[in-house]
């Protein structure tokens, strides 16, 4: 089916917006460390990963349980599994990222995720096509941003050298406690693959989606149910390991100090920016066309990365670095530019 070239820029402008809201939500991290990270994180997760979810489907998808029972069991499963499997990530994400950094922890996840959680749909959505005009420009714009990361990843190894002896000056308050490198490193390549299998995940349930508009809703509507089984179900992992976290150090009481107000609204931001993202990841994919999960998510990503390495740059994260680690920095944003392009290229070749 032909798609109006509008809808597809309307699309990829709504994939680039929901990357950039997803390089900005950990960024109130830096201003959190006087609650510890299990607290932090638990409102993190509950807000996009049960509140939204739940409130949004009541109010797009009057009936949603008919629907859901209507729709492919095994879409339903794969949703539950894939979504609960993410969860465990969630958990490495948060942990990676108050580890090693804001800039430096998004950038070794969204490495991976964009690897895996590009191409793998496309078997999944429409293997025909891995080898057409559309899916060769598809794994060559992902290997083409997957450059551009590797250079921001190695400007931020010349980054992490540049910077020895000097943690504390460059990490302010932010929540949480430094590891050594190589610990964060895991985390964060433990989070991306979960990261990608989020995607696959997404790709997976679009059955879900299509029993939706069958039933006559839209499908912002039925994508809302996928979020519904994913994000409800990988909340699971991480509330959990928060409410371990705080009754083994008995941090609960610290929701009840004195001036946890700022906290409060800091924690809950980034729980809605990081939802927000989500849902506009969901509402741009289908307009990509077929392979919208293909091309949106490592638009998102690559969004999200150029993102999140401008806001480290602003916070400090790249204070008593030398020309060249920077200039690695801005290689590695100027070929993730030129990745995006030739998705977004890609997206009229369906």
């Amino acid at each position: 089916m032909h798609i109006a070239a509008s809808v597809l820029a309307f699309g990829i402008a709504c994939a680039i917006i929901s990357g950039i809201m997803n390089g900005i939500f950990t960024l109130p991290m830096r201003y959190l460390g006087q609650w510890p990270w299990e607290n932090v994180w638990a409102i993190v997760m509950l807000v996009p990963c049960v509140i939204m979810p739940i409130v949004i489907v009541l109010w797009t998808v009057p009936g949603f349980t008919r629907v859901l029972q209507a729709a492919p069991p095994h879409a339903v499963l794969f949703a539950c599994l894939f979504g609960f499997a993410w969860g465990f990530g969630a958990i490495m994400f948060g942990q990676g990222v108050s580890a090693i950094g804001i800039s430096m922890g998004n950038t070794l996840a969204l490495a991976i995720s964009a690897s895996f959680g590009s191409v793998l749909p496309i078997l999944v959505l429409a293997p025909e096509r891995m080898f057409r005009a559309q899916g060769s420009a598809i794994i060559a714009g992902t290997l083409i941003g997957i450059v551009g990361i590797a250079c921001f990843g190695y400007a931020g190894f010349l980054r992490e050298k540049s910077q020895q002896g000097n943690t504390r000056q460059i990490r302010g308050d932010m929540v949480g406690h430094a590891r050594p490198f190589s610990i964060g490193l895991l985390l964060c390549m433990g989070s991306g693959l979960l990261s990608a299998v989020f995607n696959i995940g997404y790709s997976l349930g679009q059955p879900i989606r299509e029993t939706a508009v069958r039933a006559g809703h839209t499908t912002f509507a039925g994508t809302n149910l996928i979020w519904l089984l994913m994000l409800t179900c990988g909340s699971v992992p991480s509330l959990c390991f928060c409410g371990f976290l705080m009754a083994k150090h008995g941090t609960w009481r610290r929701y009840a100090a004195a001036g946890s107000a700022r906290l409060y609204a800091l924690t809950i931001a980034m729980g809605l920016i990081w939802g927000g993202h989500t849902y506009l990841y969901g509402f741009a994919s289908p307009k990509l066309g077929k392979l919208g999960p293909s091309i949106g998510w490592p638009l998102t990503l690559m969004a999200g990365l150029i993102t999140v390495n401008a806001c480290g740059f602003l916070a400090g994260e790249w204070k008593l670095t030398r020309l060249r680690d920077r200039r690695w920095m801005a290689l590695g944003l100027a070929v993730t530019l030129a990745a995006i392009a030739v998705l977004g290229w890609s997206s009229m070749l369906g």
